[in-house]
């Protein structure tokens, strides 16, 4: 079976169209995996609306799909209003939350009140649903789902997608370096190894894809501890440590340059090589890129890289 997975969105905070940011994209996240059999939605920040306009070009009939968002904070939200399958009776979508105080569901349709938009979540015409993650066991359509407390605030969720023997994890928004059992200490030496907590190491294990927010690099990061992101290259030990195959680095901030990010992803590079991760493969997220995923085919190294043109 093939598992596709889409980047539609790969920037964090705010929507930065423009020339600096052309090449990795400037639409919010939002991140698509596929079956033949399931569809799956994480997060919908500006780039849901890509997502959409691709879903229309697909000529999809009948579509159900299943939507999760790490949280509700407006960049990973703000596209599902302008998402166009929600207007098409023949679609059902479903919204995962966990437990009956997870508000995620009432956060999501309360931006389409009539103060802030003019068309109102009753007037959608496919059917929109809440469901409860653990009332189905964790499985959604091909796909076994866990979910993750992540370190943000206000709070956050990252999801681990199980299909067949392929794993993808999408870690965001995370501020992984205030949990390192040796915070100070790489803060200070950042060249140190930095000490992952365990439950991170146990649901990124093994992954052949990780998603993670790494909106920081070293020396930003310096200036925004405690703002809920961490610096890229601390995702490059959870993935060694993890044994991850290949990390997506996403969640870009505004005000990093198609070029910033790029030298985002050399230190990256860099500093897995200096861990001897040599083997472990490294990108920055980037809008238009797809990953195709094969189950039952070991040893596996990573996806195949399918570009789409923007």
């Amino acid at each position: 079976m093939d598992i596709f997975v889409s980047f539609w969105g790969t920037r964090g905070s705010i929507p930065t169209p423009g020339f600096r940011t052309s090449r990795f994209g400037g639409n919010t996240a939002c991140l698509e995996l596929h079956t033949n059999n399931t569809l799956v939605v994480c997060d919908g920040g500006s780039g849901m609306r890509e997502l959409g306009l691709d879903m229309l070009d697909r000529n999809l009939d009948a579509v159900t799909g299943h939507l999760f968002f790490s949280h509700t904070h407006w960049d990973h939200i703000q596209g599902f209003p302008f998402f166009p399958p929600v207007y098409d009776p023949r679609n059902t979508f479903y919204v995962y939350t966990s437990g009956p105080d997870d508000r995620t569901f009432e956060l999501l349709t309360g931006q389409m009140k009539s103060d802030y938009f003019p068309v109102e979540f009753s007037e959608l015409r496919a059917r929109v649903e809440r469901r409860d993650l653990d009332a189905v066991g964790g499985r959604v359509g091909d796909f076994q789902v866990d979910s993750l407390a992540l370190n943000h605030p206000g709070g956050a969720t990252g999801f681990r997608f199980r299909c067949g023997d392929v794993k993808i994890v999408y870690l965001s928004d995370h501020e992984l370096d205030t949990l390192l059992d040796n915070r100070q200490q790489a803060l200070d030496s950042p060249d140190l190894p930095r000490q992952i907590p365990q439950r991170f190491l146990d649901f990124a294990g093994g992954a052949d894809l990780l998603v993670a927010d790494g909106q920081y690099g070293d020396a930003e990061y310096l200036q925004r501890v405690g703002w809920g992101h961490s610096r890229a290259t601390t995702l490059v030990d959870l993935a060694l440590q993890a044994k991850v195959k290949q990390l997506a680095v996403t969640h870009h901030d505004p005000m990093q340059s198609d070029e910033d990010v790029d030298a985002k992803i050399r230190a990256c590079r860099r500093r897995a090589q200096s861990l001897e991760g040599g083997r472990l493969v490294i990108f920055g997220a980037r809008e238009g890129v797809q990953l195709r995923f094969e189950t039952g085919t070991f040893p596996r190294s990573g996806g195949d890289t399918l570009e789409r043109p923007l």
